[in-house]
């Protein structure tokens, strides 16, 4: 995700101003904890950085346990939510659909009994990370390995056709969004119902073709005007993120989440401005 992804480090304990704010589904205020991952594997290289490795991935993972946090996809998170049976369930997400997941993360969130969704570029199976050119490529998943995990019970969500910003698709819009889904379910044989937004752009139209397609929500990176269950903000978590770190991201949140129902109280939403 290049820049984007710096940006979102550099923003990293700036939750309460940044990836926190507006974490409400629709009219609801509040919503849950959901941690944005990329890539997990042994590296040297991570200019971009969107890799963590398998050594700090069983670390953070090991301190929502130990906090009787559980993972899982954002599908199910939402359902539960839905149902009032969100307490101590936090969203895993794993943007581009890197080859990585199944070796190293997936045994992992089996371990510990986590849930996750991975949102898959419907139009690069088998291809690699080229759109970050200064990094190293990393191998994404293909077809069969897509399928397998839906069948392992990973939520699989779409990141578009090709990975490209979608406010600037214009008229391969719909064929970003609407294409790219029919594509993934072909390859799963399940439903897609989450889209995320490749870069973490958007614009009204962006999420109204995302709405309008029949995704049930969407995942951005950061709050926005835009913010509603099609553009959920969600916590950027990297190699940097220890347990004194993962502990204020999640201080942040729930700040966040207080200040939204104190203003969803007096009919105001009290969305801090951007960092």
């Amino acid at each position: 995700m290049g820049v984007v992804m710096t940006q979102a480090v550099s923003d990293g304990l700036n939750q309460g101003n940044s990836l926190s704010r507006g974490n409400n589904s629709g009219s609801a205020p509040g919503m849950p904890l959901v941690l944005m991952y990329h890539s997990v594997e042994p590296y040297q290289a991570d200019p971009y950085l969107v890799t963590v490795s398998p050594p700090r991935f069983e670390q953070q993972m090991h301190w929502l346990a130990r906090r009787g946090l559980r993972g899982t996809s954002v599908r199910d998170l939402l359902a539960a939510r839905a149902a009032g049976d969100a307490a101590g369930l936090v969203g895993l997400t794993f943007d581009d659909g890197y080859a990585d997941f199944a070796r190293h993360a997936l045994p992992v969130l089996q371990r510990y009994g986590f849930g996750a969704t991975v949102f898959v570029i419907a139009g690069r199976l088998g291809g690699d990370n080229a759109w970050d050119p200064e990094g190293p490529r990393k191998p994404l998943m293909d077809a069969r390995q897509v399928r397998e995990l839906a069948q392992a019970g990973v939520e699989i969500g779409s990141h578009g056709l090709r990975h490209v910003r979608l406010p600037a698709a214009q008229h391969a819009l719909a064929e970003e969004v609407g294409d790219s889904r029919r594509i993934l379910q072909e390859v799963t044989g399940t439903p897609v119902s989450g889209f995320c937004y490749p870069y973490g752009d958007l614009d009204a139209g962006a999420v109204a073709q995302v709405r309008d397609t029949g995704y049930d929500y969407g995942c951005a990176i950061w709050a926005s005007a835009h913010t509603s269950r099609h553009a959920l903000p969600r916590t950027y978590i990297g190699e940097a993120d220890t347990a004194p770190r993962l502990w204020a991201k999640r201080a942040r949140h729930q700040l966040a989440c207080r200040s939204q129902r104190a203003g969803a109280s007096t009919g105001r939403v009290n969305l801090p401005h951007p960092a």
